[in-house]
């Protein structure tokens, strides 16, 4: 650490010299420590694939939950501090079911980010809080098609076809920038996921029992796959 950066370093709201944020930027740290999350849209849908990395052949892997529902069509995935990422799903449900009971319809995919987004930045700009230590990757169908959106710890919001967050995101997008390719099939683009998943985590193979997949479809709700079709799945992808 250079000497004099310890006073900008200690507080969130007060910039560096050089305009850095510091409790941010440590923020996006502990969100590349974090599982490495992998997301991708289909034909008509968009699939999540996460890393539980169980570190421990003791630990019941369904206590790990890394993937969220937060509307009948919206769902999203995590890296980084899943405390964290909890109160934003909790946050995002709450949102989703105001905007539901007063307009009379679903709520859009971006408007929801958005909100979420505004919610993470309040708390890049006040004494006395943290930022959010987590990442989302959000999916949703609506009626403007398909959508994959990338939050950050600083409120930020970025739009993807195929995208990553955690440890292994720079392999994972090396795969999806030589492979992927738009209006796939929903059983390609979850075995082209699980393949960039295997590279990130240099496993010779996945092991199913950690690795989660959720997915939403047009005309479907959100679901977290049953374990049967995540190892049919990976079968495939050790295979190839």
């Amino acid at each position: 650490m250079q000497p004099g950066q310890m006073a900008y370093d200690r507080a969130i709201t007060v910039f560096s010299p050089d305009g850095r944020l510091f409790q941010v930027e440590y923020a996006r740290e502990a969100v590349k420590r974090g599982t490495t999350t992998v997301g991708l849209k289909f034909k008509d849908g968009v699939v999540l694939i996460v890393d539980k990395r169980i570190a421990s052949r003791l630990m019941e892997p369904k206590s790990i939950e890394k993937i969220f529902k937060i509307d009948r069509h919206i769902g999203c995935a995590t890296s980084g501090l899943v405390a964290d990422a909890r109160i934003l799903v909790d946050q995002a449900r709450v949102i989703a079911q105001i905007s539901k009971i007063t307009y009379d319809e679903e709520m859009s995919v971006e408007s929801l980010v958005k909100r979420i987004c505004d919610y993470k930045q309040n708390y890049t700009q006040y004494g006395g809080v943290r930022p959010f230590g987590t990442a989302l990757l959000v999916a949703g169908v609506d009626d403007q098609g398909e959508h994959l959106f990338e939050t950050d710890p600083s409120g930020a919001l970025v739009s993807y076809k195929a995208g990553s967050i955690g440890a292994g995101r720079n392999a994972v997008m090396e795969v999806f920038e030589e492979r992927y390719a738009e209006n796939m099939e929903m059983s390609d683009a979850v075995v082209l996921g699980l393949r960039a998943l295997k590279k990130a985590t240099e496993e010779e193979k996945l092991n199913p029992r950690a690795v989660e997949i959720g997915m939403v479809r047009r005309g479907e709700d959100f679901r977290r796959m049953e374990e049967s079709e995540v190892e049919a799945y990976i079968e495939r992808a050790n295979a190839s």
